[in-house]
């Protein structure tokens, strides 16, 4: 996927100044995660990436009005997300979506997830949407390499085919931590619970995401 490429009819407008802009709600539909949820019931919002994405955004785009919605519940997963885009997510009107349930999918089977994860796709680029679909972060489970790990992975590799089949935009989450530790740092820092980011781990997201709008 080409980050510069991708988002440029959202920029364009972004770049925009009074009177000829216009609104840009973006849309952050998930879990736990988007919603905020460090080390639960602890809900840390001007932390979370959809906040930290809202400010770099600001700061690149200085003449823009840009709302950062989040549509995300704490221990939903994508079955229970595809019921409600439309009438949660789409109602928003929004140039771009993000959706990211692949760490709460573990429970659900690869097929009905995929299924789950299509409907979103395709209502969102049916309707002139941008979507940028976003692989897990790590659990504590890379300690142990069980079969929440194996989940783990066998649903990242899945998101990335379908943003690959649907020609979307990918944030690879997945691929951040591992890059993260692969450079001698410790998960640890990564992870304010057993499966939420730290502070750390939502800015790398956000950063990630907001590679797409800097063109």
């Amino acid at each position: 996927m080409n980050f510069i490429n991708y988002l440029k009819p959202v920029t364009d407008e972004l770049v925009k100044h009074w009177p000829n802009n216009k609104t840009i709600n973006i849309v952050c539909h998930g879990h736990s995660v988007p919603a905020g949820y460090f080390d639960t019931p602890f809900v840390n919002t001007f932390e979370s990436y959809p906040h930290l994405l809202h400010r770099i955004l600001k700061e690149r785009f200085s003449f823009a009005v840009i709302n950062v919605i989040v549509t995300a519940i704490g221990g939903e997963n994508s079955v229970q997300g595809a019921a409600r885009f439309e009438s949660e997510v789409l109602n928003h009107t929004p140039s771009v979506i993000t959706i990211d349930y692949a760490l709460n999918d573990r429970g659900l089977g690869e097929e009905t997830a995929k299924a789950a994860w299509k409907s979103m796709i395709e209502k969102a680029v049916s309707r002139g949407v941008k979507v940028i679909l976003l692989t897990p972060n790590w659990s504590n489970s890379y300690y142990i390499k069980d079969e929440s790990w194996q989940k783990l992975e066998s649903h990242t590799k899945q998101v990335r085919m379908l943003a690959e089949k649907y020609e979307v935009g990918l944030v690879d989450t997945f691929m951040l931590y591992e890059n993260y530790v692969k450079k001698d740092c410790d998960l640890v820092s990564l992870i304010s619970c057993l499966h939420h980011p730290s502070a750390i781990g939502h800015r790398m997201i956000a950063e990630e995401i907001a590679k797409f709008f800097m063109n």
